[in-house]
């Protein structure tokens, strides 16, 4: 990959916790969970407690107060903040993001996450599909009871972790890197039911790859019946009869509910060579698209890709863009990589000690990392490049400039 590209400051601007994050939306989650400011005087109304959340994530090395002294001058002027205020307490963020809870961050988040790239982004779009991944990556918390009760350890005995961990599975948009959808639970709660929860919200114009592991015929089904193009791995073991090759090499096969068996199974294959209909409960043609990396773990050998789509028509997408949209999946391994390196820092925890406020950061952490990719997306368009040529460091530092009012730039919007 070519070297990353240094985004200037006239290309991110203020904005980060604020611009990308609009106060309507901000109050309206506060108004449908009933938790408005108590107080008209108070210091710490539910809007100002809401950025002052993100701006934790956005500083993940510096405490509460540290925080809330770097962003009142940004707050100020988009009057999120009176000047005359002073600064409160770290118990008194603290007690303030209790009252604010959880869900009020969730519904910030899917009102204000939407994909990012447009028709000029590059690395976004398979023909006319929007390209997604889906894939799961966990969190560390502060080891306290409640954490350890709501979240629990990954392993046992001698081989448990250190530190109580959530789980989190999103879809993100290959090319920007910008998660557009979540699900956060404890560590006892698989991949593979988040993903569930996942699938309903897919589109008609998006396709959607996945690593085998999320593979089933319950996930597939969900998966396919949105409307949604799909393209994953296949799991090692699974039965691809041939149905009819395909000119360009690949062929059509069927995926078949396990619970069906024997003889059942023969006529649902014959049904399927015969140009049948196939009942959704039962099964579903796919297109196979095999390939061979070489070498790829360095050991001399080579590994066999075994790739389901439900893009039968060879004419729709051929079997190298298939392959290549495949390849774009690791865009969301950079997506964890941003958020777990370089946003909120490498081996660190998250700050919240509380279960309710741990659910309420990873839903900030994930707001302000969307804001991030939205405007390295705008800076990788306007240069004509792809935005993994734009650097995330080099951004995420602009941005923690900017949301202390010190670079001296204009606000800069989405639209």
């Amino acid at each position: 990959m070519s070297e990353t590209v240094a985004v200037t400051a006239d290309q991110v601007s203020l904005g980060v916790l604020v611009s990308a994050v609009p106060r309507d939306a901000v109050d309206a989650a506060v108004a449908r969970f009933g938790v408005g400011a108590k107080r008209s005087d108070g210091k710490l109304p539910p809007h100002v407690v809401a950025y002052l959340t993100m701006a934790l994530c956005l500083f993940g090395e510096d405490d509460y107060e540290e925080v809330a002294t770097k962003v009142t001058g940004a707050l100020t002027r988009f009057g999120c903040w009176d000047a005359a205020w002073s600064v409160p307490t770290a118990s008194g963020i603290s007690q303030a993001r209790q009252r604010l809870g959880a869900p009020v961050m969730e519904e910030i988040f899917e009102s204000v996450v939407q994909p990012v790239g447009t028709t000029d982004t590059r690395g976004v779009w398979l023909r006319r599909w929007r390209v997604l991944a889906i894939d799961g990556f966990d969190v560390d918390l502060p080891d306290t009871p409640g954490n350890a009760a709501e979240f629990g350890y990954a392993g046992s005995g001698g081989n448990r972790s250190a530190y109580p961990k959530a789980r989190v599975v999103a879809l993100a948009e290959c090319g920007t890197h910008a998660f557009l959808a979540g699900e956060v639970s404890g560590y006892g709660t698989g991949e593979r039911t988040l993903a569930m929860r996942l699938y309903p919200r897919l589109r008609r114009d998006e396709l959607l790859t996945a690593d085998r592991g999320f593979y089933s015929f319950d996930a597939w089904s969900a998966a396919a019946g949105t409307g949604a193009a799909l393209l994953w791995r296949a799991p090692t073991g699974l039965r691809l009869p041939v149905v009819r090759v395909l000119a360009d090499g690949t062929y059509v096969s069927v995926v078949i509910n396990p619970k069906i068996r024997g003889a059942r199974r023969d006529r649902i294959v014959a049904a399927a060579r015969a140009g049948q209909d196939l009942a959704p409960e039962l099964a579903y043609l796919v297109r196979v698209v095999e390939y061979d990396v070489p070498d790829r773990d360095g050991d001399g050998t080579g590994e066999l890709i075994v790739l389901l789509t439900t893009v039968l028509d060879p004419a729709e997408a051929h079997a190298d863009e298939l392959a290549e949209a495949y390849h774009l999946r690791w865009e969301e391994e950079t997506s964890n990589d941003q958020l777990k390196t370089h946003l909120r820092g490498p081996g660190r925890l998250l700050r919240s000690r509380l279960p309710e406020l741990a659910y309420q950061e990873i839903w900030a952490w994930l707001i302000v990392h969307h804001a991030l990719a939205a405007l390295i997306t705008r800076a990788a368009e306007a240069a004509d490049l792809d935005p993994d040529r734009i650097s995330f460091t080099r951004a995420l530092r602009i941005a923690r400039r900017t949301a202390t009012g010190t670079a001296g730039i204009p606000p800069w919007r989405l639209d």
